[in-house]
C-alpha cells in the first residue's frame, strides 16, 4: 500500500456559506468516488481558500460527509495579483494501491482552468 496525495479545486460565485460547503461536498466527493477511496483510506486532508473567501471553513464540508476521525486543516492561500478568485483547493492523503498514474486528480467549475493539462 502506497501513500499518494490527490490535488483538487473548485470555484465559487461568491462567499457564501452554503456556496462553500456545497462546492467543497460536491469536490471530496469526486474526489472520493473518481479513487475508489473509503474514509479510512484518507491519511488527511489540508483545503486551502483564496483569500476572498472567509464564509466558512471548507473542513466543515468534510466532516458532514463523515471524516470524523481525519486530520483535516484549512488555511489561506496566498494573494497572488490576477489568480483565479474564489478558489477552494485540497489535498489529500491517501493509502492506495493505484499507482501514481492512474490517481485521478479533480478540478471542477472554474478550477479546471487552473489545471487543464490534468482536469476531467
Amino acid at each position: 500500500m502506497a501513500v499518494r496525495a490527490i490535488r483538487g479545486a473548485t470555484q465559487v460565485d461568491a462567499d457564501d456559506r452554503d456556496q462553500i460547503l456545497a462546492a467543497t461536498t460536491e469536490l471530496v466527493t469526486e474526489v472520493m468516488t473518481r479513487n475508489a477511496l473509503t474514509t479510512d483510506d484518507v491519511i488527511s486532508v489540508i483545503f486551502t481558500a483564496t483569500p476572498d473567501l472567509a464564509a466558512e471553513f471548507p473542513a466543515l464540508a468534510a466532516r458532514k460527509l463523515g471524516f470524523h476521525e481525519v486530520p483535516l486543516l484549512c488555511a489561506s492561500e496566498i494573494g497572488v495579483p490576477h489568480a483565479l478568485p474564489r478558489v477552494i483547493r485540497l489535498m489529500a492523503h491517501v493509502e492506495t494501491d493505484r499507482p501514481r498514474s492512474e490517481v485521478q486528480h479533480v478540478y471542477l467549475r472554474g478550477a479546471i482552468a487552473l489545471r487543464l493539462d490534468i482536469a476531467q
